[in-house]
C-alpha cells in the first residue's frame, strides 16, 4: 500500500508512525511545503489524558515527548491584578518546533519518507497513491478543491486573536484578564520550555477595532499589547512569529472523504483553543484513521467508513464543548461584571465539562471562595451554603431554595376540569422540597387548551379543584406554586402525546398569521383586534381566577410557538399591520395582555413570561430581538423570564447537549439585569449550584428528573448533607437512613473520580 500524506502537522507525522509500525511493508510519504525548522506558532498544550493514550499507542514517542514537556497542575485566573490559583488540573505544554523534530525522528526510525520544501498544491504527483491523507491545515488547498464533495463549512468566530511569544517564565496556565478603556482582553498564557512562554491574546472585534489594532502590523500589536500587559509581563519582551491578528474559523465537513482523499487534522474539524491545542485534536483523530486502516487495508472505503462512524461524535462533540467555551470568551465584556470568584469560577466551568463537583474535588479551597463570595452577596450568614438551597426572593414571595418544578403537561384533564391526578402530581412534589412549583400550560379558555386533556381557570369548578391542591401545599409544605396561563393559539387541538391521534371535534384556532404548524395541518385565523380584545379579556379573568384559587405567582406563556408566541417570531407573525414587522410591533399584543393581567394581579405577588430565546431556525427571532423583548417585559413589571429555546416551528435544528440552555438565559439575565429560570436537560445538583454559581440563572427548573423522582430535592439535600427545616414530621424518622445513604455514594463517586484521574505524566 502507498499513502501520501499531504502536510507535516503532528496529525500527519503520527498518523504515518503509527502506521508505518504497524504495517512494516507499506510505503508512507510525508510532502511539507515547508522547511524541517519552519514552525509557525510558539507551544502546544496537551492533557494527562491525552499523554496517556500516546504511552498506550508509541511508547517511543511517548518518551520522546514526555522528556521536553514543562508540566503544571495548576490553573490561575487573573482579573486586573487580583488572582486565583486552582489545582488538580494536569497539563502539559511544549515548543512546537521540539515537537514536529521528535515526531520527524520517530518517522524516520520507522521507516516513513519525509519531503520537504514540496509544492504541495499538484494532486497528480500523487496519483499512484492508494490514500491521499489531506493533514494541509486550516486552509487546506486539497479540501478546497473538492469543497462540495466534503461539504465544507467555515464560519469566522467574533473575536479578534493574535498568537505571541515571551521570555516571561510562568508557573502555572494563566488567564490574564484586562479590564481596558475599549473592553477586555485576555492573555491565554502559559510555558512550553524553560525560557518561553505562548500568549494569546484575545479580544471583542469592537475593542480590537477601537484600539485600531491592524491584522498584520506586528510592531504596532506588540507595543500596544506591552503597555495594556506591563504588569504580567513584568520587563518581559512579546516576541512575534508571522504573529497576524485573525478570527477562528470553525471548519466542519460532512463527509470526511472522497475517492481515495481523507481529511486530517485542521482540514477535517477546527475546534478552538480555549478547551485545547488543536494538535491534541488532529493526534486523537490520527490515531482513530491509523486504527482503521490497519483493520481495513484491503478496502480503503471501508477504512474511511470505520474512520468517520468512530471519530465523528467525539470530534462533534469537543467542537461543540469548544464553541461553549468559545461563547464565554466572545461574551467577556458581559461576564467581566460579575464580582471576582464567580468570574473565574465562570471561566473555568464555561464550556460545561467542569462542574462545582469537579474543581471541588481539585481544589476545595477555590470553591470555599466562590461559595463565600456567592453567600456574602446573597447576605446568607452560614458557611459553604448550597447555591441550590439558598432562599431567593421575588417581590414578597420567598422560596426556600432554587429547584423549580417546570411545567410539563400531564394530558389528564376532562373539560379543564383537574382530578385526583393532578393532585398527587403536585402535593408529592411540594411535599418532595421544591423552591417553586410552575403548573403545566393552563388554559384561559376552552378553545385556548393544546388537547383535550389539558387543564383550565376559566370556570368556577376549576377554581375549586385548583384551590384544593394549593391549600394542600400552603398548610403542609414550604413549596410555593405558580400557575402558568396561556393559550394553544395554532398547535391547539392537538393529539395527547400517546395517543395516536386526535379524538375530539377541532375548534377554531388563532395565530399571528395565518400559518399552520405543521405541513398540511390547521390553518388558523390570522387575529383580528376583536379577536385579540376577547383573548385580553380572558387572560384578565385567569389572573383573576388564579389569585381566587390561591397561586403565588403567574407565569405567562409567550414561548414555544403559541398564541402570544406567534406574535413575538418573524417565523410566525408575517402582518403588515401596527402588530406586524419590527420587534417593537411584534411585541403590542403579548404586552397589552401582560399588562393587563399585571394590573389586576396583586401587587406583592411576582410575575414571569416564559419565552423562546431561539427558534432554532433561519431567519428566526434575534439575539436583539429576544433583549428587546425582555426588556420590555422587564419594564412592564415582570419579575422573572424563563427562558426556554424552540418548539416556534416544525422544521427547527436545535443544538441540544447538557445544559444546553443556560447560554440563553445567561444572555437576558446579564444584559437585561433581570431574574432569570434556566431548563434544559440538567440533571443533578451538581448541574444545578454550577449554574447558578457562574451566574447563569436565578432559578433552575427540572422536568423529566422530576416525573419519575418526586424526592428529588430530598436526594440532593442528603447528598449535600444540607439540613432542610420543611420534611414533614411524618416523614423526619427517614432522615437518618437517607442521609447515611447518600454520604456513602458521595463518598464512592468521589473516590472514582480521584481514582479515573489521569496520572501525570511527568518525568
Amino acid at each position: 500500500m502507498k499513502i501520501a500524506v499531504i502536510g507535516g502537522g503532528p496529525g500527519g507525522l503520527y498518523f504515518s508512525i503509527l502506521t508505518k509500525k504497524a504495517m512494516p511493508n507499506c510505503q508512507i510519504d510525508i510532502y511539507e511545503r515547508n522547511k524541517p525548522d519552519d514552525s509557525f506558532g510558539f507551544g502546544v498544550v496537551f492533557s494527562d489524558e491525552t499523554l496517556g493514550e500516546f504511552l498506550k499507542r508509541d511508547m517511543e514517542s511517548y518518551e520522546l515527548i514526555r522528556s521536553n514537556f514543562a508540566y503544571w497542575d495548576n490553573i490561575i485566573v487573573a482579573r486586573d491584578g487580583q488572582n486565583v490559583n486552582i489545582a488538580g488540573n494536569g497539563f502539559c505544554g511544549c515548543s512546537r518546533k521540539t515537537l514536529l523534530k521528535l515526531l520527524h525522528q520517530r518517522c524516520r526510525e520507522e521507516g516513513v519518507n519525509l519531503h520537504f520544501e514540496q509544492n504541495i498544491d499538484d494532486l497528480n504527483q500523487y496519483k499512484d497513491a492508494d490514500i491521499i491523507i489531506a493533514s494541509d491545515g486550516i486552509s487546506s488547498g486539497i479540501r478546497s478543491k473538492y469543497e462540495k464533495e466534503f461539504g465544507t463549512k467555515i464560519v469566522l468566530k467574533k473575536n479578534r486573536f493574535v498568537w505571541l511569544g515571551s521570555t516571561k517564565p510562568l508557573d502555572a496556565f494563566t488567564y490574564f484578564f484586562r479590564t481596558t478603556k475599549h473592553g477586555v482582553i485576555v492573555a491565554h498564557s502559559y510555558q512550553y520550555e524553560p525560557g518561553m512562554s505562548t500568549w494569546i491574546f484575545e479580544c471583542s472585534d469592537e475593542t480590537w477595532q477601537k484600539f485600531q489594532f491592524e491584522v498584520t502590523n506586528e510592531e504596532d500589536t506588540i507595543s500596544k499589547i506591552a503597555e495594556i500587559f506591563k504588569e504580567e509581563l513584568d520587563g518581559h519582551p512579546l516576541i512575534s512569529n508571522k504573529s497576524h491578528w485573525r478570527q477562528f474559523p470553525h471548519v466542519t465537513n460532512e463527509k470526511w472523504f472522497h475517492e481515495n482523499i481523507v481529511l486530517l487534522g485542521d482540514a477535517k474539524a477546527t475546534a478552538h483553543y480555549s478547551i485545547g491545542s488543536g494538535t491534541k485534536l488532529a493526534m486523537d483523530c490520527a490515531i482513530g484513521l491509523s486504527d482503521a486502516v490497519i483493520a481495513n487495508q484491503n478496502n480503503i472505503q471501508a477504512a474511511f467508513e470505520q474512520y468517520d462512524r468512530t471519530r465523528r461524535t467525539p470530534v462533534e462533540m469537543i467542537q461543540y464543548a469548544a464553541l461553549v467555551s468559545l461563547d464565554w470568551f466572545e461574551n467577556m465584556d458581559r461576564n467581566n461584571q460579575h464580582p471576582f470568584y464567580q468570574f473565574a469560577f465562570g471561566c473555568m466551568t464555561r464550556s460545561k465539562k467542569v462542574t462545582f463537583e469537579n474543581l471541588q474535588i481539585r481544589d476545595k479551597t477555590f470553591t470555599d471562595k466562590v461559595l463565600e463570595e456567592f453567600n456574602d452577596n446573597c447576605n446568607i450568614n452560614i458557611k459553604n451554603q448550597s447555591a441550590a438551597f439558598s432562599t431567593f426572593k421575588l417581590r414578597d414571595l420567598e422560596l426556600q431554595n432554587r429547584i423549580v418544578m417546570s411545567s410539563m403537561g400531564q394530558y389528564s384533564a376532562e373539560d379543564g376540569l383537574i382530578n385526583d391526578w393532578h393532585f398527587q402530581h403536585y402535593t408529592s412534589r411540594a411535599i418532595g422540597g421544591l423552591g417553586l412549583i410552575l403548573t403545566e400550560m393552563t388554559a384561559v379558555s376552552e378553545t385556548g387548551r393544546i388537547t383535550l386533556g389539558c387543564t383550565g381557570i376559566y370556570n368556577e369548578n376549576q377554581i375549586v379543584e385548583w384551590k384544593r391542591i394549593n391549600d394542600f401545599i400552603h398548610k403542609n409544605t414550604q413549596t410555593k406554586i405558580g400557575i402558568q396561563l396561556g393559550h394553544s393559539g395554532r398547535k391547539g387541538a392537538s393529539k395527547i402525546p400517546w395517543e395516536d391521534t386526535f379524538s375530539g371535534e377541532s375548534w377554531e384556532l388563532l395565530s399571528a398569521s395565518a400559518i399552520p404548524f405543521n405541513e398540511g395541518g390547521i390553518i388558523p385565523k390570522e387575529m383580528t383586534l376583536a379577536d385579540m380584545d376577547l383573548i385580553t379579556s380572558q387572560f384578565v379573568r385567569a389572573t383573576k381566577n388564579s389569585n381566587e384559587a390561591g397561586f403565588d405567582m403567574i407565569e405567562l406563556q409567550a414561548h414555544h410557538g403559541f398564541l402570544l408566541a406567534s406574535f413575538l417570531s418573524p417565523l410566525t407573525n408575517v402582518r403588515t399591520d401596527e402588530f406586524g414587522g419590527n420587534i417593537e410591533n411584534r411585541l403590542k399584543f403579548p404586552l397589552r395582555v401582560f399588562n393587563e393581567m399585571r394590573a389586576v394581579f396583586p401587587k406583592e405577588k411576582p410575575m414571569s413570561v416564559r419565552i423562546s430565546a431561539t427558534d432554532w431556525a433561519e431567519n428566526g427571532i434575534s439575539d436583539e430581538d429576544v433583549i428587546t423583548i425582555a426588556t420590555a417585559f422587564k419594564n412592564a413589571g415582570a419579575d422573572i423570564i424563563n427562558v426556554s429555546t424552540g418548539n416556534t416551528v416544525a422544521n427547527q435544528k436545535p443544538i441540544t447537549g447538557r445544559m444546553w440552555q443556560t447560554p440563553f438565559s445567561d444572555a437576558v439575565r446579564n444584559t437585561v439585569h433581570i431574574p432569570t429560570i434556566t431548563a434544559g436537560t440538567i440533571q443533578d445538583i451538581d448541574q444545578i449550584n454550577t449554574i447558578i454559581l457562574n451566574g447563569r440563572a436565578d432559578l433552575v427548573a427540572l422536568g423529566r428528573p422530576l416525573l419519575l423522582d418526586a424526592n428529588f430535592v430530598r436526594n440532593a439535600q442528603a447528598y449535600e448533607q444540607f439540613q432542610p427545616n420543611d420534611i414533614p414530621n411524618q416523614y423526619k424518622m427517614g432522615i437518618s437512613h437517607l442521609y447515611s445513604v447518600k454520604a456513602s455514594e458521595r463518598k464512592q463517586v468521589e473516590g472514582m473520580k480521584k481514582a479515573l484521574k489521569p496520572k501525570s505524566n511527568k518525568k
